[in-house]
């Protein structure tokens, strides 16, 4: 696998509140972390921060080689419950947190199977055949407006409630990750990244951007494109090439 990752504040925010990890496993395994934090103050920075370093150190210290897909879920979520109970506690001690919390998606990849845990609107795509496939599903009010038929996808990219989010970690004491698993080609591309890129990117404009630039550049093209069009949130991309 290759793996290239990059944040970006974005041309309106003066703080970054994205926070990604990438890293190496026994016996070829390699993951991928992207947090976007939310709350005041600097809370979101350190609800995502949190959560990319927790996670981080859970998979280190639990990952064995020759663990079953049973294993793999149970040892992504518990991962994502520790971060989530962390981070909880911290915004109920701390006054100038309360009410942060953060995104998540996690990729981990062994052989040919990527592992996916989620909670909230950060996504993963598969890009296979230079064509981009959402692999998650967005916890968010439009998306369910979506899924009851009150409206289109069109109309969802505009909606004043767009950013607002049905699951996070850290808002509450527990949290529920959804969790997918998929078996990887050759030259599949896993693409993970933050509202900020998908809120000014569309799939449309993904596709040129994969289709026409190397794998190294991938990043800097599409955070290049999310600011050409505003760059209104922080940007964070991670992407895995399964060779």
């Amino acid at each position: 696998m290759q793996i290239i990752g990059r944040t970006d504040t974005g041309k309106i925010r003066s703080v970054n509140e994205d926070c990604f990890a990438t890293g190496e496993l026994p016996g070829g395994a390699v993951f991928a972390i992207i947090c976007d934090g939310m709350g005041g103050a600097n809370g979101g920075s350190v609800a995502s921060n949190t959560a990319v370093k927790i996670i981080t150190d859970q998979l280190a210290n639990s990952y064995r080689l020759g663990m079953n897909s049973v294993s793999v879920q149970r040892m992504l979520q518990t991962a994502a419950f520790a971060a989530n109970i962390t981070i909880y506690d911290m915004a109920k001690s701390i006054k100038t947190l309360e009410g942060m919390g953060t995104t998540l998606v996690i990729v981990l990849v062994i052989e040919d199977i990527a592992y996916i845990a989620h909670a909230g609107d950060s996504r993963v795509y598969l890009i296979q055949d230079k064509t981009p496939e959402q692999l998650t599903r967005d916890h968010s009010v439009v998306q369910h407006m979506m899924e009851m038929g009150e409206l289109t996808k069109e109309e969802a990219m505009n909606h004043p409630r767009r950013n607002v989010i049905t699951r996070a970690l850290g808002v509450n004491e527990t949290v529920e990750v959804e969790y997918t698993e998929i078996e990887l080609s050759t030259d599949d591309i896993v693409l993970l990244c933050t509202d900020g890129l998908t809120n000014y990117v569309s799939e449309t404009d993904m596709l040129e951007v994969f289709t026409h630039n190397k794998f190294e550049d991938l990043c800097d093209k599409l955070i290049e494109n999310a600011n050409e069009n505003g760059g209104g949130d922080n940007i964070t991309v991670v992407i895995l090439l399964k060779q």
